[in-house]
């Protein structure tokens, strides 16, 4: 009888169903997906795809509805003050979205070529972008670290997913051992934050903090926990030395699965950076930043100058992704001068107009790199692309204008990317950081010329003819056009874009 009377006195939150909508039609797709398809026949060739597609469009749709309701009403909690609903969510929650859009166009006929046609990767993909949206949204430490091992646990079988190769399975071990540490590492920074602040939640840490924190502090128990934090995102973000993962994974995973964690897996990790930061432990900023700092130099320098003697491309685009995410983080620590402050600056919206625009970006270079590498996924140093100019014109243009995007050239989305983190920077005053940032963009164009010199410049040597001839699937082909137009309409017209990056910075408490 206590039982039930407990029971019955047990009121739970109440749920805004609307404002979860984009997260709860990934999470139903997937489902759906993988009940329907265990239960019926063999789909036609292309449905998963396509289906995966649709459930993508209608959430970046819904996500849209979300951003004019938080445009007419504000920004708000949802779920007994669990998870945030403003601008900065529905921003990662579209970034994410898109992701997968393009990543599924482009998984099509990839798994169609190496024979593993099935829905099993479309679900995950899913799955993986509701703990991704989770992490974006958490206004809670255990939110967060549920949608971080939600986001982990997929990308550790989407990397092994490829049974036929050895390096898959090997790919998914590494990712898998290596990135139980990194979850164990937040853990137990979550623990430490706990023990000082007495809640996990983001609204509380700040109240706590604010009526207990003086100026002479004794507090080394928050920094341990700040400090472990940043370790286990750092691993997420591949920020160095928390890179080591990153060049093998890559490589060894299916091409287009190494797409979604350089794009989806990647904005997630930063998107959780910021609000872990920015929004749950703005008091501390004068500790971490110093860290960022150092995480951001350490991270651009190894980027840049390790990708250019790599001759593997889906490596060169490892390092390259971690040269990326070193310019992000420079993002993060402009954003970091103003944690808490009622100004936000342009820190927080540079690195995530950043996300957004890299994340198509490398979704269409993997993409490309997909339908070069052949059947067995194995053709990916640089020689596969030689003569690509002259066999495949269209494609290597295509190719030619994603590199260039990377390597910030104007006129492209990707040098919109880095002006902005930089101009974040100098705002703030980090001039060294932001020169250093500039001078590993210039190192790392090498590594862009050298895939853009075997494309176009070198000449056919003997045995390539006798190669499997480069097929671009409709599907994949769409993909590369959706991320090049894309690449190409931002980098002339940016403003738009920028102008909506700059509404995201009103984070929900």
């Amino acid at each position: 009888m206590a039982a039930i009377l407990a029971a019955d006195s047990l009121r739970g939150p109440s749920i805004d169903w609307l404002g979860l909508s984009p997260l709860l039609i990934l999470l139903g797709a997937a489902m759906v997906l993988l009940v329907v398809a265990v239960l019926t026949p063999t789909w036609p060739r292309g449905l998963y795809a396509w289906f995966t597609v649709a459930a993508s469009a209608a959430t970046i749709v819904l996500a849209f509805v979300q951003w004019h309701r938080i445009d007419l009403h504000g920004t708000k909690t949802l779920v007994g003050g669990a998870i945030a609903f403003d601008h900065f969510a529905v921003w990662m929650t579209i970034t994410i979205a898109v992701a997968i859009l393009l990543v599924a166009l482009s998984t099509d006929g990839y798994l169609r070529r190496e024979g593993l046609d099935g829905p099993e990767l479309y679900a995950l993909y899913m799955l993986c972008a509701v703990g991704g949206i989770v992490m974006s949204a958490a206004n809670d430490l255990i939110v967060l670290f549920l949608g971080l091992e939600i986001l982990s646990i997929a990308l550790y079988v989407m990397a092994a997913s490829h049974r036929k190769r050895v390096e898959s399975q090997e790919a998914g071990i590494k990712y898998f051992v290596l990135g139980g540490f990194s979850s164990a590492f937040f853990l137990y920074g979550v623990a430490l934050i706990y023990g000082s602040a007495g809640s996990t939640n983001f609204s509380k840490i700040i109240a706590s903090f604010g009526s207990t924190v003086s100026l002479d502090r004794h507090d080394g128990l928050v920094l341990a926990g700040v400090a472990m934090l940043i370790v286990g995102l750092g691993f997420k973000t591949s920020s160095a030395p928390f890179h080591f993962w990153a060049p093998d994974v890559y490589q060894g995973s299916p091409t287009p699965v190494s797409g979604f964690m350089a794009s989806a897996g990647k904005a997630a990790a930063f998107a959780a950076l910021l609000r872990v930061l920015i929004a749950a432990l703005p008091y501390w900023r004068d500790d971490y930043r110093p860290v960022i700092w150092a995480l951001a130099v350490l991270t651009l320098v190894v980027g840049a100058t390790m990708a250019v003697i790599q001759t593997n491309v889906k490596r060169m685009l490892a390092f390259s992704s971690i040269n990326h995410a070193g310019f992000m983080l420079v993002g993060v620590e402009a954003a970091a001068h103003v944690a808490g402050n009622p100004s936000a600056g342009r820190g927080m919206s540079s690195v995530l107009l950043y996300l957004l625009l890299y994340s198509v970006l490398v979704t269409g270079t993997f993409a490309i790199v997909a339908v070069v590498s052949r059947t067995g996924d194995n053709a990916t140093d640089l020689a596969a692309f030689r003569g690509l100019g002259r066999s495949r014109p269209t494609l290597a243009i295509a190719l030619t204008v994603l590199l260039l995007s990377q390597a910030g050239v104007p006129l492209t989305s990707g040098f919109i990317a880095k002006f902005g983190v930089i101009q974040a920077a100098v705002d703030e005053r980090s001039y060294a950081l932001a020169i250093i940032a500039m001078v590993t963009a210039v190192i790392a164009a090498f590594l862009y010329l050298r895939i853009m010199v075997s494309v176009w410049v070198q000449d056919p040597e003997a045995g390539d003819d006798a190669r499997e001839p480069v097929r671009v699937p409709w599907t994949g082909g769409l993909a590369i056009a959706l991320s090049v137009g894309f690449t190409i309409v931002v980098g002339v017209a940016p403003g738009w874009l920028v102008d909506l990056s700059n509404s995201v910075t009103n984070l929900a408490h």
